[in-house]
């Protein structure tokens, strides 16, 4: 595209774009809440100007279809990131500064060709966060939102972040909802999602593991999907990202302080409160902090539930989990998480991401319940060996839970 042709473009784009916002506003419609019409008046706008251009006194429309969802996106989505966010191959987009926007495809990084000014950022979040219901401003200079399309946003404010806001669009991309799923992606090979599916339905307590973008939330989504459809579901999360079908689910997420300080729900304030709704199960949508004594507390006293932490190994996650226990206050000590740990947990999962961006179940871990010399005891299940998942012939703990739901636990981990 020349420089000449790139200038008549914008300024066409420019002209159509004031007279469609024109027209929104006139008629009073929601642009977010109401694409579709944004998008028929878009198509009459474009319309109107290539009849008028059969007259010589405007240039003609090259490609109508394409400047009408230009438009559109402009106009009802977010600008220059909404072809990035409509493309099903991008899994993340984020603004380093307006001159570096990057995308990852497939788990690889990807510096675009697009370029933003300093306003189109601040207005890119600012619409962004309408729909969202939370702010950014120099109290609250971090935010996690949602976006319309279920992408999961979050924003740094200028300050903070050195020079320029900071910006990470982690999409919504639904590859798989049930174990099967996984199988047919050659994330885990049929042994091993039976295994797990039979650990749902025997109520066993299960941590997912893995680094940032190794598909964490894809696989408790999965898990999820196993529960049986008579026990009631409650999930707690900073964002709402879990989608899983099930008749008796209630989903809770945090909510940020208002502008007097007051109104905040911490993720802790969300467990504690999901065990007053009479649970069958309980899933938190990742542990960072103190809220992870009261996920053990409630997994100690009998409820089955799962969620998610950020660790490189089985072995190290059961470690962060025997200390972020410590930060709800100095009177817990690690001879009372330990124990409690080693009780409440009974399967770790742990994924990866390898050098060609796919997403691999790497280990699946026992916890016995016996702690030695300060050292949660583990048992391997399955591990992988090159591209396979193997069973390694360990066992996992309350092998009566199995039984009572006529499950053969034994004839599941055999090694083959």
């Amino acid at each position: 595209m020349t420089s000449t042709y790139a200038d008549a473009h914008a300024s066409l784009v420019q002209t159509l774009d004031a007279r469609v916002r024109e027209v929104v506003r006139r008629d009073g419609v929601d642009p977010q809440a109401e694409a579709l019409v944004v998008r028929r008046i878009a198509e009459d706008v474009v319309r109107a100007h290539d009849e008028l251009s059969l007259t010589g006194q405007v240039a003609p429309v090259p490609d109508p279809q394409a400047i009408v969802g230009e438009i559109v996106a402009r106009v009802s989505g977010f600008g220059p990131l909404q072809p990035y966010l409509d493309d099903p191959s991008v899994e993340e987009v984020w603004i380093n500064d307006p001159s570096q926007v990057f995308i990852a495809r497939r788990g690889r990084h990807e510096l675009t060709n697009t370029v933003l000014s300093a306003a189109e950022v601040t207005e890119l979040v600012e619409r962004m966060l309408k729909s969202s219901g939370r702010r950014l401003d120099i109290s609250t200079p971090f935010v996690d939102a949602m976006l319309p399309e279920g992408h999961r946003l979050h924003v740094v404010l200028e300050g903070v972040s050195r020079g320029f806001t900071a910006i990470n669009i982690r999409k919504f991309t639904m590859r798989a909802s049930r174990l099967h799923d996984l199988v047919e992606l050659g994330s885990l090979t049929p042994q091993a999602a039976g295994f797990l599916e039979a650990c749902v339905r025997a109520g066993l307590n299960i941590l997912v593991a893995g680094g940032t973008q190794a598909g964490k939330t894809t696989l408790l989504n999965c898990l999820a999907s196993a529960i049986p459809g008579g026990d009631r579901v409650i999930s707690v999360e900073e964002v709402f990202e879990l989608r899983f079908q099930h008749p008796d689910w209630v989903p809770l997420q945090t909510r940020q302080a208002g502008l007097e300080g007051t109104g905040e729900v911490r993720l802790r304030d969300l467990v504690k409160e999901s065990l007053r709704m009479r649970p069958s199960r309980i899933i938190v949508g990742e542990v960072r902090a103190e809220e992870c004594l009261d996920l053990l507390l409630a997994l100690n006293a009998g409820l089955p539930g799962m969620c998610t932490i950020h660790a490189n190994s089985a072995r190290e996650a059961l470690m962060k989990v025997c200390t972020l226990p410590l930060l709800a206050g100095e009177n817990i000590s690690a001879g009372f998480v330990l124990p409690t740990v080693a009780s409440s947990l009974d399967i770790v999962v742990h994924l990866g991401l390898d050098a060609q961006g796919n997403r691999h179940v790497n280990e699946i871990v026992s916890v016995p319940g016996r702690v030695e010399n300060g050292i949660i005891e583990a048992e391997q299940i399955f591990v992988r060996d090159g591209q396979t998942l193997r069973s390694r012939g360990g066992m996992p703990p309350r092998v009566e839970a199995f039984e009572r739901m006529g499950i053969d636990v034994h004839q599941l981990v055999r090694a083959g």
